[in-house]
């Protein structure tokens, strides 16, 4: 198929998603679930427009991959940046991202050994790459930019934010117990380095440079009328800048983005003496955004408003693109009688058990902590940690295993969590 029809397919597509939208979520069809139909359509199985092999393209979707996970844990942090530290509602997502995250890590490591029957160190890796949720496609989840968000959506956001990065410790862990990453003496290199700094390191790195470019950007634009304009420059550039120092830094660059946008949402505004808000029972809606880009009382609002209505736009384009990727993945999977039992109990019973004891003593409604027990959501990220371990030279046969296993559970998330986000979800409401 040339380029030109692939090019138009591509339009009809999203041209079919603006006109369809609203009827497909009727249907109980996401727009994952049709990105993933014609991902397949395009892949080897199909029209051969995308033929991408995992074992040899591992470093191109890792790539596609990673730009859309941090687009999206950029735009999570945004939207829970509006919440202080000192709410209670922090509680709920650290630990899922910690305790909960951390658990299933083990109950998927245990069941690979003892179920799967792979060896200790692919065991640990496949919990690595199964154990985040997701950001990108959890958007039917995800909460608002609220000083008092709903706690459901609030907890599964941050859970969805944090654990990409709370992930990776783990992942290294299992590349090392497989000879492909130095793990140091007696493991010191895998506490003190990829555990203790990536994790504190990426979160500080990135919420410094936060506050530093948020701060910088509103002061300029305020007191000289400089810098105003060109939102989207600042929302890619501050995610590059966080994402990038962090990695020379041996940080995590997840993390870091994560702590940018929510650095950012909290810088504060900086009225001038003397001055009024342009603030009216019906708001400023009525203002130009030049007046309100320089105004001193309206400024760091603005700021992030416009960044997160462009990040808002830019994720969507990365959803598209990743599914897709994964729909043309799917003709690589092989078959394995042990899928019919993993999938199942991953998503019911694994996840159930680590999220019942993460959260245990959380003052919580039944239906909210079955709500999360549910919505484990698998996506992009365990996507993106499977093509990051195979790069790092995995066996051949091993490297087959895990390709199945995650885009087969990445598959099923798509289109089980996907039906049922929305009745769930307005059943949730009333």
């Amino acid at each position: 198929m040339s380029i030109a029809l692939g090019s138009m397919l591509l339009g009809v597509l999203l041209i079919t998603m603006v006109l369809g939208g609203t009827v497909l979520a009727r249907l109980l069809l996401s727009s994952a679930m049709v990105y993933l139909f014609v991902g397949y359509t395009l892949g080897p199985a199909g029209f051969a427009v995308i033929t991408l092999d995992p074992a040899h393209h591992a470093k191109v979707v890792e790539w596609a991959a990673e730009v859309a996970v941090l687009i999206s844990l950029f735009n999570v942090g945004l939207k829970m940046g509006t919440v202080p530290f000192s709410d209670t509602r922090w509680r709920l997502p650290l630990r899922l991202a910690l305790i909960s995250m951390v658990l299933t890590v083990g109950l998927i490591t245990a069941v690979g050994v003892w179920g799967l029957g792979l060896p200790l160190g692919a065991a640990v890796l496949l919990g690595g790459i199964l154990a985040p949720t997701d950001p990108v496609l959890a958007s039917g989840v995800q909460t608002n930019s609220e000083v008092h968000p709903d706690r459901l959506r609030f907890g599964l956001s941050g859970e969805g934010g944090l654990n990409d990065g709370t992930a990776f410790p783990f992942v290294m862990l299992g590349l090392g117990l497989l000879g492909l990453h130095d793990l140091g003496v007696s493991g010191w290199r895998w506490w003190a380095v990829d555990l203790l700094w990536a994790t504190a390191g990426g979160l500080l790195i990135g919420a410094a440079l936060g506050a530093l470019i948020g701060t910088l950007v509103v002061r300029l634009r305020t007191r000289y009328s400089l810098a105003v304009g060109l939102d989207e420059f600042l929302s890619l550039g501050l995610l590059a800048m966080a994402y990038g120092a962090a990695q020379l830094s041996l940080a995590s660059g997840f993390l870091a983005v994560f702590a940018a946008g929510l650095a950012l949402q909290r810088v504060k505004e900086q009225p001038q003496p003397h001055t009024a808000s342009l603030s009216t029972k019906s708001g400023v809606s009525g203002h130009a955004y030049a007046s309100l880009a320089t105004h001193s009382h309206h400024a760091s609002a603005t700021m992030t408003t416009a960044v997160m209505d462009f990040n808002e736009q830019l994720e969507k384009l990365a959803e598209l693109g990743m599914v897709l990727f994964v729909g043309a993945l799917l003709p690589y999977v092989v078959y394995w009688p042990a899928l019919w039992w993993f999938i199942p109990v991953l998503f019911v019973l694994l996840r159930s058990l680590a999220v019942l004891v993460g959260t245990l003593g959380e003052p919580m409604h039944k239906r909210q902590r079955t709500m999360i027990c549910w919505f484990g959501i698998r996506g992009i990220g365990s996507i993106f940690y499977l093509m990051f371990a195979i790069r790092h030279g995995l066996n051949p046969h091993l490297a087959q295993q895990l390709i199945t296993l995650t885009l087969v559970t990445v598959t099923v998330s798509i289109v089980v969590h996907g039906m049922s986000v929305l009745p769930l979800m307005k059943w949730y409401a009333r």
